[in-house]
C-alpha cells in the first residue's frame, strides 16, 4: 500500500539532478477543494459540505505557477477510522488493511492521490476528523455507527496532523499523522519486501535517569527485498530492517544483548559493537548457526554514537548485504534537546547486474573486494528516503540527525543542500565540544557523526553525499518541511538571483 513510484524511471536515472528539481518544483500547487459527505445511520439521511480551495503559491517575482503532478481521481485510497477509546484516553482506531486495529494510526499517501477517509462513530459522544493544513474535514458524528465519508487530492507534499475539532478532544488524545509522500504510487507489484528502517523510527532521548540494565533483543534475518522499482536482492538484516534497530542506552547502562538467527537462515551472523571494549565488540560470542541464539553482555563505558554490524566472514560480506547499524551512548544527563530526530546511514551494494537492472539482483564477490559499487544507498534501497520515507518537519524546529555508514568501504561527505550544521559531534564524540557552521561532514566506513541544524524556511531539502556521483547510482535523501518560506532569509530578486 505504501510503495513508491517513478514517473520516468529512465529519466531518474540519467538525469538525477532534473529530475530532483522537478521533484522539489511540485510543491508549488494549487490546492483542490474536499468534500465531506455524512450518512447518519440512525436517520438515513445524507447532507454534504464543501470547503474552499486554497490559493496558488506565488513565487516572489509575483508569477504563479500552473504546474502540478498528474492527478488520478480513480482507485481512491480509502482509510477507515472508528472512534473508541484505548488507555483511558479518546482515540481513533484505524479499521482494515494495514491499519487495522492501530491506534490514531500513520496514514500513508502518495502525491495525486484522491484520498477517502471513512469515520465512524464507536463509541456514541460527537467527533469529527479535520486534516491541518488541507481543507478537508467530515463532518459531525453524533450517536453509535453514525458515520461520514469525506475525500481530497493529495496534492501538498508533506506530513500533517489529523484531529478531532470538538473542544478538548484533540487534548485527549484524538490526533494522528497523514504523510503525503513524494511521487505516484509504485504500480508494479512485487513480493520483495520494504527493508527500508524508516527514519523517524527511533527511541526517544533518555535524560536523567540512574544506571541500569537495558536488554535488547536482535535477529538475523535473510530476505528477499525491494532495492528498486521492478528489482530485489536477499539482504542479510538486523530484525528485518536496513539499517538495524538503533540502540540508545546511557553511560554506565549494562547491555544484555539477545541475539537469535533464523531458523530459516542459510548463513551464520553475529555482532560486533564498536560502542563495547572486549574480543570482537562482542562478536567472538555471538558466533551463531540458523535457529541458534546467543547472549553477551557489556557494560556501556564511554558515551558516544557508534556502529554495529555483523563480523562473520566474509565481513564485508555480510555488511554490504545490510548487516549495519547504530548505538548511541549518552553522556549522563543525554543531549541537548531538539524537535527531530532522525536515523540515516549510508551503505554500497556489489551486484553482478549493473545498476539499474530489473529482477533479482545477485553479489559479485570480485566487485566487492575490488571495491567497485554499483549501488550506493540511504537506509537499504534506491528511493528509501525520497519516495517511501522521507523526512518530514516544520519550519522554524530544530533537525538532529544520527549519521552512520556502514560501508563497508567508501567514506561519506554527509551534506544537506540549502542547510548549514550549527552542531557537528566529530567523528561520533559527544564529550567534546560539538563544531558549529559545518557546511559538508565526512564520516568514514564504520564511523558515525550527529548534526543538529534549524529549518528556518519550508520546502524540500535533498540528502546527499557531496560525491555526486553517487546520486547517479541511487544516493539521495529529501527533508520535506512544511511551512511558509522566510523572505528576511532568503528571496529570489528581480532577475531570479537569491539574497537580499
Amino acid at each position: 500500500m505504501n510503495r513508491g513510484s517513478r514517473a520516468g524511471p529512465d529519466m531518474v536515472r540519467r538525469h538525477p539532478a532534473r529530475w530532483l528539481a522537478a521533484m522539489t518544483g511540485a510543491l508549488m500547487l494549487a490546492m483542490a477543494p474536499a468534500v465531506a459527505q455524512e450518512h447518519n445511520h440512525a436517520t438515513g439521511t445524507d447532507s454534504s459540505q464543501a470547503t474552499t480551495a486554497q490559493p496558488v503559491a506565488t513565487p516572489a517575482d509575483g508569477t504563479s505557477t500552473a504546474a502540478s503532478p498528474a492527478v488520478s481521481y480513480h482507485n481512491a485510497t480509502i482509510f477507515t477510522l472508528k472512534t473508541g477509546i484505548a488507555g483511558g484516553r479518546m482515540v481513533y482506531i484505524g479499521v482494515g488493511g494495514d491499519i487495522d486495529g492501530q491506534t490514531n494510526p500513520t496514514l500513508m499517501v502518495h502525491e495525486g492521490e484522491l484520498v477517502q477517509i471513512n469515520l465512524i462513530n464507536g463509541e456514541g459522544a460527537e467527533h469529527d476528523v479535520v486534516i491541518d493544513q488541507y481543507p478537508a474535514r467530515s463532518s459531525i458524528v453524533v450517536g453509535i455507527n453514525a458515520s461520514s465519508t469525506f475525500s481530497f487530492i493529495a496534492n501538498k507534499v508533506g506530513e500533517f496532523t489529523y484531529f478531532c475539532s470538538i473542544a478538548g478532544h484533540r487534548e485527549a488524545g484524538m490526533e494522528g499523522l497523514i504523510q503525503v509522500m513524494p511521487g505516484p504510487r509504485e504500480a508494479m507489484d512485487t513480493d520483495a519486501a520494504d527493508i527500508v528502517h524508516d527514519p523517524a523510527d527511533l527511541p526517544g532521548p533518555i535524560g536523567q535517569r540512574a544506571p541500569q540494565v537495558v536488554k535488547v533483543e536482535m535477529e538475523t534475518v535473510e530476505l528477499k527485498g525491494k532495492l528498486d522499482d521492478g528489482t530485489s536482492y536477499v539482504y542479510w538484516t538486523f530484525n528485518r530492517k536496513v539499517p538495524g534497530p538503533f540502540i540508545r542506552v546511557r553511560v554506565g547502562d549494562t547491555v544484555e544483548v539477545h541475539l537469535k538467527n533464523a531458523s530459516d537462515s542459510v548463513m551464520p551472523h553475529s555482532v560486533d559493537f564498536h560502542a563495547a571494549t572486549g574480543p570482537g565488540g562482542g562478536a567472538d560470542f555471538t558466533q551463531i548457526a540458523p535457529g541458534e541464539e546467543a547472549v553477551v553482555t557489556f557494560k556501556a563505558l564511554k558515551p558516544g554514537i557508534y556502529v554495529y554490524h555483523c563480523a562473520t566472514p566474509s565481513v564485508a560480506h555480510h555488511i554490504t548485504s545490510g548487516m549495519y547499524g547504530l548505538i548511541l551512548v549518552e553522556p549522563e544527563g543525554g543531549l541537548p534537546q531538539v524537535d527531530r530526530e532522525f536515523y540515516v546511514m549510508q551503505g554500497e551494494l556489489y551486484t553482478v547486474e549493473p545498476f539499474g537492472t530489473q529482477g533479482e539482483m545477485e553479489m559479485d564477490y570480485d566487485k566487492l573486494i575490488s571495491e567497485r559499487a554499483e549501488y550506493f544507498l540511504f537506509n537499504g534501497s534506491v528511493g528509501a528516503l525520497t519516495k517511501s520515507h522521507p523526512l518530514y518537519a516544520t519550519a522554524g524546529e530544530t533537525v538532529r540527525i544520527f549519521f552512520g555508514v556502514g560501508g563497508p568501504n567508501y567514506t561519506s561527505s554527509f551534506h544537506v543542500i540549502g542547510e548549514i550544521f550549527d552542531h557537528v559531534y566529530t567523528l561520533g564524540s559527544v564529550t567534546s565540544p560539538p563544531v558549529t557552521g559545518v557546511q559538508t561532514v565526512t564520516v568514514p566506513p564504520g564511523g558515525a557523526t550527529i548534526v543538529d541544524f534549524r529549518i528556518d524556511r519550508g520546502g524540500h531539502y535533498v540528502l546527499v553525499d557531496h560525491a555526486l556521483s553517487r546520486a547517479e547510482r541511487g544516493l539521495a535523501g529529501y527533508l520535506i518541511v512544511d511551512g511558509p518560506v522566510d523572505d528576511e532569509i532568503m528571496h529570489s530578486g528581480p532577475a531570479g538571483s537569491l539574497g537580499k
